[in-house]
């Protein structure tokens, strides 16, 4: 008996684990009236419908005093000083652990401040501003829905006709993450999917407003679970996009096909995460690094320096941007400043440890192309992406970081 009570005093006093909590939240964010769409470099084309919305969509994860967002955006990039305006408007997290996202959709509006033939910018900064807020709106809900909830996280090749390199059938990776949250009561909360794919079916030339194939993926997630999905771009670079071949070589740029393919992956990444055990007392952890990249690339200094969104540069022509390198359970989270090439991704994920690697590509910035020094204009097929990458060094410079990072985890 005296056993007994001892035990019993001793588990009284010890501390129980961490209850995990998780909150979610969404806004709309397609432009009224509609504003040109944006595939790149260069003016925008004028939209004259749109085909599904654009979101903002944010989960927010808990752990004792530790908390982390997730914030995935509808555009081709949403650069550092736009995430800045939204993390200042939402003080219940850390401004580091507020991780935003862009999906890459061709058919949203320019929020890089592109400029046009005349060498000015034609972005719409009334629209940027509100698009910030609604952003923010849609964190604060993530935060004011906290409820207790427990993870699933998985990780398997996503199967049938979804991605493909387009300069080399094969070489892009086919494994897709999934972070899901379920409620006591078993209800899911959230599904995030994590993927490497351009969402280019449609493309900006024809005019339309579009998530793109990310739409109906939500839709076939959402109608599954009750819970709310959304999705973080992975190593797309060089240049992972849809497969929409044809047997005849041609491709199929329609909505149906965004139908196709986003259902699809949306069913394949159910697949994946629901025979995923639940996660037992998963561990949280955010590290954040500061991380300078050089610009060698003159088409993107002008961009950074005529863009009325006043990107900072500082005076040796350098920019400094967000590194994240998460621990979720048993998976470790690495964000990508930019649009990795997929062997600098595989080589991430070996790297990164843990029984699930999750790349988030476009996330904390947009700052192109990310080549390894190798790969830097060695290819005439890589002519255009070296000529949007920052430079020879930004591949490396990350890979270093990257693995200091990883190598001050404690074992």
């Amino acid at each position: 008996m005296t056993h007994l009570i001892l035990f019993l005093i001793i588990v009284a006093i010890l501390p129980s684990p961490a209850q995990i909590r998780v909150g979610v939240g969404k806004r709309v964010v397609t432009p009224d009236p509609l504003l040109p769409v944006s595939g790149g470099l260069g003016p925008g084309r004028p939209a004259t419908k749109k085909l599904g919305d654009l979101y903002a969509r944010a989960m927010v994860i808990e752990r004792g005093e530790t908390h982390v967002a997730f914030i995935a955006v509808d555009f081709l990039g949403f650069p550092s000083v736009l995430g800045d305006r939204v993390r200042a408007q939402v003080t219940d997290i850390p401004a580091n652990h507020i991780l935003i996202g862009a999906s890459h959709t061709h058919s949203a509006p320019d929020c890089y401040g592109f400029p046009g033939e005349d060498g000015k910018a034609g972005c719409d900064l009334e629209y940027i501003d509100r698009v910030c807020t609604l952003t923010a709106k849609a964190l604060q809900e993530a935060v004011d829905t906290l409820a207790p909830a427990r993870l699933k996280i998985a990780t398997g090749e996503a199967k049938g006709r979804i991605a493909f390199n387009y300069y080399a059938d094969e070489l892009y990776d086919p494994r897709c993450s999934v972070i899901q949250a379920l409620g006591d009561d078993d209800r899911v909360i959230g599904t995030l999917v994590n993927y490497a794919i351009h969402p280019e079916v449609l493309g900006p030339k024809q005019g339309v407003v579009s998530p793109d194939l990310i739409g109906p993926l939500w839709d076939r997630i959402e109608t599954e679970t009750n819970g709310m999905a959304m999705f973080m771009n992975g190593a797309l670079g060089g240049m992972v996009t849809a497969d929409v071949r044809r047997p005849d070589g041609k491709h199929i740029q329609t909505w149906e096909e965004c139908q196709r393919i986003g259902d699809l992956l949306g069913r394949e990444a159910l697949r994946i995460v629901n025979e995923a055990p639940i996660q037992k007392d998963p561990k949280l952890q955010c590290h954040t690094r500061r991380v300078r990249f050089p610009i060698d690339s003159p088409m993107l200094r002008q961009v950074i320096q005529v863009s009325p969104l006043k990107h900072p540069i500082a005076e040796d022509g350098s920019v400094t941007t967000q590194v994240n390198l998460l621990e979720l359970g048993d998976a470790r989270i690495l964000t990508i400043p930019g649009e990795a090439l997929p062997n600098i991704g595989y080589y991430l994920k070996r790297k990164l440890g843990g029984d699930h690697q999750l790349l988030f590509g476009l996330t904390n910035d947009a700052f192109g192309y990310i080549l390894s020094e190798v790969d830097w204009a060695s290819f005439k097929r890589y002519d255009y992406i070296t000529r949007t990458s920052l430079g020879e060094q930004t591949g490396e410079i990350l890979m270093r970081h990257a693995r200091e990072m990883i190598a001050e985890l404690p074992n």
